[in-house]
């Protein structure tokens, strides 16, 4: 069974004319610019799509970023926001609970104290610092207390020992840890690492001291 293919049938020798040839050949050069031209104008409308999708990637993601930008501010905001509050709840009366335990502090110095290396960059900053002639009490201050807080903190402390060292100050330092928010587990870790549990009670800050807590001295 034969398949018939619908083409223009080719033209034999008989009646075949230059003019008939050319006619053809002019017919078939038409057909070629057609298809070419549809060729180009389909690449064409896929290059315009393509641009108009990446446009809309590159829009999409500027507008990602902005947003994401946006909630790093606002998150930085709300974190300083609560560390200020924190500080302002811990350092008005804090050296007076210390005091209780028989610290006797007569200085304390909120706001941020920071330690520079010999290459000027920061080592450790400590949120609250009491001192008295014998010993310095550096307190970290969180809205809420996690386990790696306790690890930064015991770095804090080894780096502003040494820092004292330096300046050749022998008297002991000891440590602590407030928060707004302070989970048992938490607590726990902060007992065993040696520092005072400084807890929000209320609107002021008392000091937790578990039975048979010995702070630790650097």
């Amino acid at each position: 069974m034969v398949t018939a293919v619908n083409e223009r049938p080719v033209p034999t020798g008989e009646g075949l004319t230059f003019e008939k040839v050319w006619a053809m050949f002019q017919e078939s050069r038409q057909e070629a610019d057609r298809q070419r031209q549809e060729t180009d104008r389909q690449m064409k409308e896929n290059a315009e799509r393509q641009a108009e999708r990446q446009r809309e990637a590159d829009r999409q993601m500027k507008e990602t970023k902005r947003i994401f930008d946006e909630l790093g501010r606002q998150m930085g905001d709300l974190h300083n926001s609560f560390g200020e509050l924190a500080e302002h709840l811990v350092a008005p009366g804090i050296h007076a609970r210390f005091n209780e335990l028989g610290y006797h502090f007569g200085e304390i110095m909120p706001g941020g104290v920071k330690i520079y290396g010999e290459d000027g960059q920061l080592k450790a900053q400590i949120d609250l610092l009491l001192e008295n002639d014998e010993t310095v009490m550096a307190i970290e201050v969180k809205s809420r207390v996690l386990g790696k807080d306790v690890e930064k903190h015991l770095h804090r402390l080894d780096v502003l020992r040494e820092h004292r060292h330096k300046k050749n100050d022998t008297r002991k330092i000891l440590g602590a840890v407030a928060g707004a928010i302070f989970g048992e587990a938490e607590k726990k870790a902060v007992a065993e690492a040696g520092f005072y549990i400084i807890e929000q009670t209320g609107d002021t800050m008392k000091i937790n001291v578990p039975e048979g807590f010995v702070p630790r001295e650097w």
